[in-house]
């Protein structure tokens, strides 16, 4: 929980103040550096909060499933090596799409329609050859995207199990409640995060890719108690 507050507030902090700035000032203008390194982070976070989210929902069937044995299960060995894992794969994933994105050339005037450095939206402003960068985004998006939210509902599915064989409606109701707060954001998080991801390249609405971008980037953050 430490974590995953502290990648939020991070998560949000790489967008919005620079946002919020660009609104007051009248001047929606970053720098190449400043781009590359807002872009940086807000992978790094991105995909920090993706890992967390499946770790959570993975806490979340121990704690139902196996209550028991969840001290044994979910120990501070085990939870210290899944943040350890999730930190180092976060930042190997956000500087290889950074420097990426540095090898490629582009044209003078460059207006991205977002209200950040958006990683696809990048990529369509390229002046030089982005057929490996758009593999590489497909196959993220389906490795950090796809499989954890895989695990997830399996997760979850093995839960709504669990809770089905609870006797008691109170005893249903108290799992089911330890939950609710967690899928909400989960689905949030995930369905407009790959739903943007996925169909960059097709969409031809910009506004409203950065509409669906604000859901993952500042609500879901801001209803994640």
């Amino acid at each position: 929980l430490c974590n995953l507050s502290f990648s939020d507030v991070c998560f949000v902090s790489s967008t919005i103040p620079k946002m919020l700035v660009n609104i007051q000032t009248q001047s929606q203008v970053i720098t190449y550096k400043g781009c590359i390194t807002q872009m940086y982070f807000f992978l790094l976070f991105g995909a920090l909060d993706d890992f967390l989210l499946t770790v959570m929902a993975y806490d979340r069937f121990v704690a139902i499933c196996h209550p028991l044995h969840y001290t044994v299960i979910m120990n501070p060995r085990l939870c210290g090596l899944l943040l350890l894992v999730s930190w180092i794969t976060s930042n190997l994933y956000s500087l290889l799409q950074s420097l990426m994105v540095l090898r490629l050339s582009f044209c003078t005037v460059l207006k991205i329609p977002h209200f950040f450095c958006e990683f696809s939206q990048i990529l369509q402003l390229a002046c030089s050859d982005t057929l490996l960068n758009n593999l590489v985004l497909y196959l993220s998006a389906v490795l950090l995207g796809g499989v954890p939210f895989a695990g997830i509902i399996y997760s979850y599915s093995k839960i709504v199990s669990c809770i089905r064989g609870i006797p008691s409606a109170q005893g249903k109701f108290k799992a089911f409640s330890t939950c609710v707060s967690h899928l909400s954001v989960v689905f949030l998080f995930y369905c407009t995060g790959l739903g943007v991801n996925l169909s960059s390249a097709a969409a031809h609405s910009s506004h409203a890719g950065a509409l669906a971008s604000v859901m993952y980037t500042v609500v879901t953050p801001m209803l994640n108690p």
